[in-house]
C-alpha cells in the first residue's frame, strides 16, 4: 500500500462538488463521510468566484483539520495555499506539474488527472503523489468528459506505473470492487456520495465493497 505523511494514498476519495448535491452543505457531507470512514477529500467548485471558493474551502478545511482527514483543492494552487490545504489536484489543462510543485512545496500532495496511456506514462515520469484515471464508466456529474476507458483500460494502465491510482468516473457501490480488482489503489467518488440520500450508508457500502475485493490482477 502506498503511503505518505498524510496516510495511505488508497481507498475512498470523496470529491465535494456543490453542483452535485445542492440540497446539503458540503460541510455536513464531509462530516458524515468522515464519520463513516472516508479519509481523503477534495473540494471542487468550477463556477464559484475566487472569494466564494475561498470562503467555502476555508470552512471545509477547518472541518477536515478537526476530523483529521486529508483535504485537497481541485485545480487552483493559489486557493490550496490560501486555505492551507494538504494539496492540490491538477487536470491536464491546469498549471504544469513542475510549476505547481514549485508553488506548493515538497510537503504538499499533488495529484494529476490522466485519461489515456500516454498521459499515465508522462505522469509516471513527473512523479506526482498519485494519479486519477478515467472516466472508467460514464460520469454522473459531468457531461463534457473524456472517452470512457472501462475496467480493461484501467487494467492496462496499471502496468505502466507504480504510482497510486484512483479510478474515477461513474463509480458506484455496484462497480467499485471491479476497479480495485483491476488494479486501482482507490476510487474517487462524487455523485454516489454527494448526492446520496444517506451519506453514511453510501460511504459504508462503498468502503465495504472495496475492502472485500480481491487483490489487484497482475
Amino acid at each position: 500500500m502506498n503511503s505518505s505523511r498524510f496516510g495511505p494514498l488508497a481507498g475512498l476519495y470523496v470529491i465535494l462538488d456543490p453542483s452535485v448535491g445542492p440540497s446539503r452543505s458540503l460541510g455536513d457531507i464531509l462530516k458524515d463521510a468522515a464519520g463513516a470512514g472516508a479519509k481523503l477529500f477534495q473540494y471542487r467548485n468550477k463556477s464559484a468566484s475566487m472569494k466564494e471558493a475561498y470562503v467555502e474551502a476555508m470552512e471545509l478545511r477547518k472541518i477536515a483539520a478537526e476530523l483529521g482527514v486529508t483535504f485537497i483543492v481541485n485545480d487552483r494552487c493559489d486557493l490550496a495555499l490560501a486555505v492551507e490545504a494538504d494539496g492540490v489536484h491538477l487536470g491536464q489543462e491546469d498549471l504544469p506539474y513542475g510549476d505547481a510543485r514549485m508553488m506548493m512545496g515538497a510537503g504538499k500532495l499533488i495529484g494529476l488527472s490522466t485519461h489515456n496511456p500516454e498521459q499515465v506514462q508522462e505522469a509516471d515520469r513527473l512523479k506526482p503523489d498519485y494519479i486519477g484515471f478515467g472516466p472508467i464508466f460514464k460520469p454522473g456529474s459531468k457531461r463534457d468528459h473524456d472517452p470512457v476507458v472501462g475496467v480493461q483500460g484501467l487494467r492496462e494502465i496499471r502496468r505502466l506505473t507504480a504510482l497510486p491510482i484512483f479510478a474515477i468516473g461513474g463509480m458506484t457501490v455496484e462497480n467499485v470492487a471491479d476497479a480495485i480488482k483491476a488494479g486501482a489503489d482507490g476510487v474517487a467518488v462524487i455523485s454516489a456520495i454527494v448526492a446520496a440520500p444517506d451519506v453514511r450508508h453510501a460511504v459504508t457500502g462503498i468502503v465495504s465493497r472495496m475492502s472485500s475485493s480481491a487483490s489487484p490482477a497482475p
